[in-house]
């Protein structure tokens, strides 16, 4: 199923809290990667054609967090990123691996991240919706270019986004207030009218809040009832965005 073809539905809000402001609001930037993308998922699915399990999945994050932002950073190129968080992550687990056996791994596990990308069922819904009531919308990700783009094209998301923000093109990733300010750019607005979408507490709704944004967190996981911040909105799946963006004061065509 397609963003053109979906059936045409309203998400059913639920409730929400920490609006900003009634700032009228004319567009939308959302993350990609575990926010339309589950994109653990996917991983997941790379890490056991690696292992044949998935239960070091929490060592995999660990060693991902380590090695991510200094792509992110410009530190290193991605795939060189890549092949070295595979490389570390088994001489955490006493394989020392040589350069070729890590690109064989490294590549066999990316076969099967391919394969396992899928979208989030909440995501084509309120993509339609957001189209629906004439919002702008902008994807901003911290990602590779020719990654992401071919994610996006496997998920036939390409014509779903009236701009796509990656930091690999930007120079700049999440939350770095350029990323923000290039997305509103883009989409030819001021960052108050723009409300962000993601499921990074730190990199995206309170980097968005502080690029002069509306900061949404997408806390799928509900790790918020713990303690939820007060100066972001939070919400738990996209169809809770329409309440979000209609209660912010969404400009209608």
């Amino acid at each position: 199923m397609t963003l053109a073809t979906l059936k045409t539905t309203t998400p059913s809000p639920v409730g929400t809290r920490d609006l900003r402001s009634a700032t009228p609001i004319t567009a939308i930037c959302l993350d990609i990667d575990d926010t339309l993308v589950d994109y653990g998922s996917s991983m997941r699915a790379g890490l056991r054609e690696m292992l044949g399990a998935d239960d070091a999945w929490p060592a995999w994050c660990a060693t991902t967090e380590r090695h991510y932002p200094r792509f992110t950073a410009g530190e290193v190129d991605f795939d060189t990123m890549r092949r070295q968080r595979t490389k570390e992550f088994f001489a955490n687990r006493g394989e020392l691996l040589d350069d070729d056996e890590v690109r064989e791994r490294e590549d066999r596990r990316m076969t099967a991240v391919r394969r396992a990308w899928r979208l989030f069922d909440d995501a084509l819904p309120c993509l339609r919706w957001l189209r629906a009531v004439g919002l702008r919308i902008a994807a901003v990700t911290n990602a590779a270019s020719r990654h992401q783009r071919a994610k996006l094209q496997a998920l036939d998301l390409e014509t779903a986004f009236d701009a796509v923000v990656i930091s690999d093109e930007v120079g700049a990733a999440k939350p770095d207030p350029v990323i923000f300010h290039a997305a509103c750019a883009a989409l030819g607005v001021g960052p108050a009218h723009v409300v962000h979408v993601g499921d990074r507490l730190d990199l995206d709704a309170r980097g968005a809040r502080a690029a002069g944004l509306h900061g949404v967190w997408l806390d799928r996981s509900r790790r918020c009832d713990r303690a939820r911040p007060a100066e972001v909105t939070v919400i738990s799946g996209l169809a809770e965005l329409p309440k979000v963006v209609t209660g912010l004061g969404a400009a209608r065509r």
